[in-house]
């Protein structure tokens, strides 16, 4: 941390420096015909350097708060049977901290849960049931392994942290285990443990582990052959595809079908509009590889974000459509764009990356210490709001959406048809 505040105290200075003795390295190595993996190792060190001065400054900050961190009891962690920041017995300023933790707790579970419920993605998959009732059967199944995958993940949080407490933390280096040294290997970015104090004993600050490394390194930490790690690997690789397809599929159909056939050529052939779906199928796929490869944000931020949008966008208006007949398309309409506007707004003025992106150089004024992460706690109620009141202010929908709305509610058990007329 001494070393890094150091360098931030003349950024360009340091940052030259640091490019001169990179290539030195590198010059060297290459003309003591060095080792082809020294030779790579300098090269990989000579392109890790940051590119200007602004990336330098940033870099170096975080690195920094990072080590400043790690020097701290448990390497800057809060104990682990502490919910919260903060202390409810403590002074004013340790209140405000608790009540703020609880409070951001709260409202990125209720963006969870709600966004949950209306991903676009997910509620596509339920098309493929015969019947209502089977769709409901579909979703019940659906919120048990959700549930499944949200109850166990921080259980393999604790059993990790227990492992390296326990046998980890305290054990000389030269009788570490062999996982260490193998995912050390694999990207020490990830994973690497160097003796600080050179007391020959790992601490708990002397250890690197990135948050990306835990579920693939958790086989052989609970003793499993390495081959367990790649089959953890080929499942996430298989969860993401399954996410990215049915996003994909949403965006492309919702393009070709309501924007496309809907308002801009209504009397186009069914090949004609097969053909669009599967360009611009081909076109969403290329703008979200490119945007990924561009790492904008943290992925946690990433993902969260999306959930926030689809709850302020979608869920009012599914749950209002479905259980208020009085509810209709102008209120629909209007209410997602509100909700969406809002949760967007908010995020564009309190996310770092994205004040940066559209040049937002006002203060950060977070509303109640609510984090951009769980903006969708603002666009929901606002959803709700919109949507009545413009529906109220206009005119009811048709009895033909009425009776749907009361099919999907009640549906008819024998045929599980549609009736359109009064007995």
């Amino acid at each position: 941390a001494d070393a890094l505040g150091e360098k931030l105290k003349d950024v360009k200075s340091s940052l030259e420096k640091d490019k001169a003795d990179a290539s030195k390295k590198l010059e060297d190595l290459k003309a003591a015909n060095a080792p082809a993996e020294q030779i790579a190792a300098a090269e990989k060190a000579l392109s890790a350097v940051p590119k200007d001065e602004a990336e330098a400054k940033t870099a170096w900050t975080k690195a920094k708060t990072a080590a400043e961190a790690r020097a701290k009891p448990l390497a800057g962690m809060p104990a682990h049977a502490q919910i919260y920041a903060g202390d409810p017995n403590g002074d004013q300023k340790a209140k405000d901290t608790f009540d703020t933790s609880r409070r951001n707790f709260m409202a990125l579970i209720f963006c969870l849960m709600v966004g949950t419920a209306a991903l676009p993605h997910i509620l596509m998959r339920y098309y493929t049931t015969p019947s209502v009732r089977e769709a409901r059967a579909s979703v019940g199944w659906s919120l048990f392994f959700i549930f499944l995958l949200y109850f166990t993940a921080p259980a393999l949080a604790v059993l990790v942290k227990y492992e390296v407490f326990h046998v980890l933390v305290g054990t000389p280096f030269d009788k570490l285990p062999a996982w260490i040294a193998n995912w050390s290997k694999v990207d020490a970015a990830l994973l690497s443990v160097v003796d600080i104090n050179k007391d020959g004993i790992l601490q708990l600050g002397e250890m690197r582990i990135g948050g990306d490394i835990v579920v693939l390194a958790t086989p052989e930490i609970a003793g499993l052959p390495y081959v367990i790690s790649g089959l953890v690997a080929a499942g996430g690789l298989a969860a993401s595809l399954s996410t990215a397809d049915g996003l994909l599929l949403t965006i492309a159909n919702a393009l070709s079908h309501d924007l496309y056939y809907k308002m801009i050529d209504p009397n186009a052939s069914t090949a004609r509009r097969v053909s669009i779906s599967k360009a611009l199928l081909l076109v969403v796929a290329l703008a979200a590889a490119y945007v990924a490869a561009q790492k904008p944000a943290d992925i946690l931020f990433l993902v969260s974000a999306a959930f926030s949008f689809a709850a302020a966008a979608f869920f009012p208006a599914l749950v209002l459509g479905v259980f208020w007949k009085r509810a209709n398309k102008w209120g629909a309409s209007l209410g997602m764009i509100a909700g969406l506007a809002v949760t967007f707004y908010y995020m564009v003025t309190t996310q770092p990356w994205l004040r940066g992106i559209f040049g937002v150089t006002s203060p950060i004024e977070l509303w109640w210490g609510i984090q951009p992460i769980s903006a969708g706690v603002f666009g929901v109620p606002l959803g709700f709001a919109v949507i009545i009141i413009v529906s109220l202010l206009t005119a009811a929908p048709g009895r033909d959406v009425q009776e749907l709305v009361e099919h999907v509610r009640y549906p008819n058990l024998k045929g599980d048809t549609l009736r359109t007329q009064t007995d």
